[in-house]
């Protein structure tokens, strides 16, 4: 018979994470614990297959799967020494799911499971605490009525906090044993009048029923949405884990707490986290109670403490990751009730990824494997400017629980950030947040609670976002039903509105009224510079450069690593206000002699461009794209042009010289000038620009620009390179369909080239002609590219586009349906179509080595910054990506990665062949 349901010690969480995908990662952490003699509470796990069995199966589970949870669960009363059910001494336990991959806060969690009435009067008896028996019963129907039976919570938070108030109460543990009687039978009259029947007292049916809220938590709207978020497969499904209560709530030698054995959010070596006393677990983390810092508990409880330092420690060198570990301490007895790979902020993921090598943890290659490429993105995010803040008023401080600094305006609810955040940035401020806020979690820039601790919900997921988050702030007093938060502050009081803008550090646990600046992070940090060295080492020869059109973000690219400019895009030097004149002067021309002055002006312009450039990569290649985008892109739009010609003869002076200056003309020559400039941008309307007069075609239509760029490039490299800087120009040109273009182009770009070169005396300087491959055309023919080509750069944004017959622009509004659907597994403008779009590449690059083998391939499209992406290119053989300055260190980590996994595979290949 198939084996479904493991008790704990049945299974490891084995190198190869083959159990992690039978057990889930707390179940497999359990049962390894279990084997190792670390003290926990005795369970079985019931196996992720049987959660896809239950919904294959019309969400019900198969019969021999009841039949071995019927035995596993016998097994754990003879252990135990109790029964479920037993009226005297009853066996009462947990289940928690468990999937392969950490999903905090997304799915359920029900205690003190195997409480009914006659249970819980047997409870008292034994215990001699009725207080802690009711409060543990209350908990109980608490979360089951609302996990398994679908009551909302406020209804059971209605009564309790009605008899706090009646009482005068202000803690929770001030309840009596009357008090909570009381409690139990009002919850329990709101469970029959919601589910039409009285609360369930048997306990084999609370326990199948809890099994089954636990699978079907896998599919809620949060746990979707958390996942697609992730990256997290909808097939692999959760575990559920059934393990025998413990009590942290059973006087002030009891307690429970949650921690890391390093700082999660810094990667500091400390023993970091928190602990209640005489609590149970999710009153730690669901930020119901401020908790102790985990350092304290020396104080309170030493003998507990030094086990648990012990024993954490332990677990860290076995599994040689930083712990996130969840215990209860029933009257001085240590119990670990989970230990996993815990989640950790980039900043984190870098320190402990060196500090764990050099303390001989971990390989080299494993402490690149360590980082997710894009948890480096966290690293490099902007800090709160220090000069500005000073004129700041600092409203509250809290705890700091992600770091740094995110700006925006307040939100107090998860739909109102949302909506907020279609207009700018926003900081989500609540009282504390629930799983149910992940979408407004997911929207902000930052975010600010109340109340909570370090290891809260919003403090972990944050974490895991990498978004700026400070818990615990509890001078602030949330009222979202007004949209405002009152803080009290210096004795007063000051109200925040929604909308009103707040700044954030989330380093120091900060929060400032007003909006505030950033400036720049360090990337020359020691951590971030050594782990990137490392990275750099596996990544070879592969290389990453970076989409950059001027000086300033070419010196930042350098600064975060780039290997040279994969992009530059030559017309959005011409927005600028100095030329955008004399670009439309170009455009207006009727013949080539005027079009010719005009690119005369635009000229020693572009050379200066250029020359930035080559000064700032100072050897490595810079690839410059000739002109891309139709050139109506360069005019006042039509709509805006018929609008002021209709407002002209009743415009006031004031309004005609408004006008006049946005046309930049004299106000005398408005008159004629609009209907000229109409009737232009008319002629040059086009049906669908994206495929109309734009690329090679400009060039081949008007030869004179494509000279005037060469000849700005030449003469920039000319005079770069007397200054003794090496210069590698490479010309691309864009939107090649037809290799017969492309030679067109190319003709023009040599003769200016070797004219200037010549004439300067340089004609040895190496310099490279290519293409930018974005459409189908140019893949599927390469071969004949390549003749005429001499390296290829798949520009991905087109040839997606192309390719897939989608418009980047208007998919947006049918993209949630078609991911939602799976008709898309991810958004195919951010992450690479390997399947579509990647068969066109990869058959390109084929093509065009079969006709030029030194043929120099990369991508300089969006996709070159995505780690997934990335991958691919390095797998089909490019030499280099090239992404935006920002993405730089993300995509060197990637293409380190794809290497290790490219030798991997082929030791892999090796051992089996």
């Amino acid at each position: 018979m198939k084996k479904y349901v493991y008790s704990f010690g049945d299974g490891t969480a084995d190198g190869d994470g083959k159990m992690r995908d039978v057990l889930g990662g707390k179940g497999a952490g359990l049962a390894e614990m279990s084997k190792a003699g670390v003290p926990v509470p005795p369970g079985f796990t019931i196996s992720t297959e049987v959660c896809n069995l239950f919904f294959e199966n019309g969400n019900k589970v198969p019969s021999e799967v009841d039949d071995q949870i019927r035995h596993a669960l016998g097994r754990l009363e003879q252990s135990m020494g109790k029964k479920l059910g037993g009226v005297d001494d009853p066996l009462l336990v947990s289940v928690r799911s468990g999937a392969k991959f950490s999903m905090p806060g997304m799915m359920n969690t029900i205690l003190n499971l195997g409480l009914n009435d006659e249970t819980t009067a047997g409870l008292a008896k034994k215990t001699g605490n009725p207080r802690f028996a009711y409060d543990c019963y209350r908990r109980f129907i608490q979360m089951f009525g609302e996990v398994a039976l679908g009551v909302e919570m406020e209804k059971f938070d209605h009564i309790f906090d009605t008899r706090k108030a009646k009482r005068k109460l202000k803690l929770d543990t001030e309840l009596n044993a009357e008090d909570l009687q009381f409690i139990i039978d009002e919850y329990k009259k709101v469970v029959k009048k919601e589910i039409g029947k009285e609360f369930p007292q048997d306990p084999l049916e609370q326990l199948m029923l809890a099994r089954d809220a636990v699978f079907n938590s896998w599919h809620t709207p949060k746990a979707i949405y958390y996942r697609r978020m992730e990256k997290i497969p909808d097939s692999i499904g959760t575990a559920a884990n059934v393990q025998a209560m413990v009590y942290g709530n059973m006087g002030d030698n009891s307690g429970t707490g949650v921690g890391f054995t390093r700082n999660p959010s810094t990667g500091e070596k400390v023993f970091y986290g928190e602990f209640l006393v005489n609590a149970q677990g999710e009153d730690v983390v669901a930020g119901i109670r401020t908790p102790q810092p985990l350092s304290e508990l020396e104080d309170v409880m030493p003998e507990a403490y030094n086990q648990l330092r012990e024993i954490t420690s332990s677990l860290e060198k076995h599994y040689r990751d930083v712990q996130d570990f969840e215990f209860t301490i029933e009257e001085g007895k240590l119990f670990m009730l989970q230990t996993r790979n815990g989640k950790r902020t980039g900043v984190a993921a870098v320190r402990i990824a060196v500090d764990m090598l050099e303390e001989g943890l971990l390989s080299e290659k494993e402490a690149v494997q360590r980082v997710a490429p894009n948890q480096l993105d966290q690293l490099l995010h902007p800090v709160l400017d220090p000069n500005l803040r000073k004129g700041l008023q600092k409203i509250a401080t809290g705890l700091p629980a992600s770091p740094g600094a995110a700006v925006g305006r307040a939100a107090f609810s998860s739909e109102d950030a949302v909506e907020l955040a279609k207009h700018g940035p926003v900081i989500l401020v609540r009282k504390e947040t629930t799983p149910d806020d992940i979408h407004g979690m997911d929207v902000s820039k930052g975010i600010l609670t109340a109340v909570g601790g370090l290891t809260s919900h919003a403090a972990v997921v944050a974490r895991g976002m990498g978004r700026p988050c400070i818990v615990g702030a509890a001078a602030i007093s949330i009222e979202e039903a007004k949209k405002t938060a009152t803080i009290t502050t210096g004795g007063k009081k000051l109200i925040v509105k929604e909308g009103e803008w707040i700044s954030l550090d989330g380093t120091l646990g900060e929060v400032y009224l007003g909006q505030c600046k950033t400036s720049e992070p360090d990337p020359k940090s020691h951590y971030f510079a050594k782990f990137m060295e490392l990275a750099d080492k596996f990544r070879g020869n592969f290389g990453v450069r970076a989409n950059a059109d001027i000086p300033r973000d070419a010196k930042q690219a350098r600064l975060f690593g780039a290997e040279g400019i994969g992009l530059c895009r030559t017309e959005h030097m011409f927005f600028a206000e100095d030329r955008i004149p004399h670009m439309q002067a170009m455009i207006l021309a009727r013949d080539e002699k005027t079009r010719k002055n005009a690119l005369k002006k635009l000229l020693p312009m572009q050379r200066k461009d250029f020359a930035g450039l080559f000064q700032v990569m100072d050897g490595f290649p810079v690839v410059i794209r000739t002109l891309d985008p139709p050139l109506h892109e360069f005019l006042p739009k039509r709509e805006d042009l018929m609008v002021d010609l209709v407002k002209l003869p009743h415009a006031t002076s004031k309004e005609k010289k408004q006008m006049a200056a946005t046309y930049r003309v004299s106000v005398g020559e408005l008159k004629k000038y609009l209907p000229e400039l109409l009737h232009r941008v008319e002629e040059l309307h086009e049906f669908n620009p994206m495929l109309g007069h734009r690329g090679c075609r400009l060039g081949i239509t008007y030869p004179e620009v494509t000279e005037m760029q060469v000849r700005a490039i030449f003469e920039a490299a000319v005079l770069v390179a007397k200054k003794g800087v090496k210069v590698v120009p490479e010309v691309m040109i864009p939107l090649v369909g037809n290799v017969k273009e492309l030679e067109n182009q190319k003709a023009i770009a040599v003769r200016v080239a070797e004219e200037v070169l010549g004439a300067a005396g340089l004609k040895d300087l190496k310099y490279y002609v290519g293409t930018m491959i974005e459409i189908p055309r140019a893949a599927m023919t390469a071969d004949e590219v390549a003749r005429e080509a001499e390296f290829f750069s798949f520009g991905t944004n087109d040839l997606t586009q192309t390719t897939m017959g989608l418009s980047r622009d208007d998919y947006t509004k049918f993209s949630k349906q078609y991911e939602d659907l799976k008709i898309f597994k991810a958004d195919p403008f951010a992450v690479l179509d390997q399947d579509g779009v990647g068969k066109v590449i990869e058959h390109a690059v084929k093509l065009g080595r079969k006709t030029r083998p030194d043929l120099e391939i990369g991508i300089c499209g969006e996709h070159g910054g995505e780690p997934s992406s990335v991958e691919f290119c390095y797998r089909v053989g490019m030499n280099y990506v090239s992404c935006s300055p920002y993405r730089v260190p993300i995509a060197r980590l990637a293409a380190a990665q794809a290497a290790l996994a490219s030798d991997e595979g082929k030791a892999e290949q090796q051992r089996t062949a």
